[in-house]
């Protein structure tokens, strides 16, 4: 399997340990950090179980402990992002599964800095270079954002 190649099984490159993306192990998934990072601290939580598709698919416990884990994510999002950067306003959380066929909850920061036009509008309207361009891909830059994301979730399970 090349690097390139966990991108075509995301689940099953993160249960093998090469997926670069994972940020931790959760008790239902994985928080990776997003391939894009045009709003800062993009997460998302990956279930850990290969075919499951969508919530439903889970016995009642697994659904909890996927929320739960959603929860988790977008707190230390939210903690992490707000000590990166005082533009920092909120997170949204959103399982949508319209494109990909895995269960996942996308965490998104949201910044007093987005365009105005933006600010209020669901993340999917930004512009579609900032979901393809090179500017905004996930790299080496993002180092100190993963290290704050992963920080904190290992403060939020310790505490818990």
């Amino acid at each position: 399997m090349t690097t390139q190649d966990w991108r075509a099984d995301r689940i099953g490159a993160a249960l093998r340990g090469e997926n670069p993306t994972v940020l931790r192990r959760l008790s239902a998934g994985f928080a990776v950090i997003g391939d894009v990072q045009f709003l800062p601290g993009y997460s998302v939580l990956l279930v850990d179980e290969p075919g499951v598709e969508r919530l439903s698919d889970l016995p009642r416990a697994g659904r909890l402990a996927f929320l739960s884990d959603m929860d988790l994510l977008g707190e230390a999002v939210e903690r992490a992002c707000r000590s990166l950067d005082p533009g920092f306003r909120r997170v949204n959380l959103e399982i949508l599964g319209n494109r990909d066929p895995f269960l996942h909850a996308h965490v998104w920061p949201r910044y007093t800095w987005e365009p105005a036009e933006l600010a209020g509008a669901p993340v999917w309207l930004h512009p579609p270079d900032r979901w393809t361009g090179e500017r905004d891909r996930l790299g080496p830059r993002h180092d100190a954002l993963r290290e704050a994301i992963g920080t904190e979730l290992d403060r939020l399970r310790a505490a818990a």
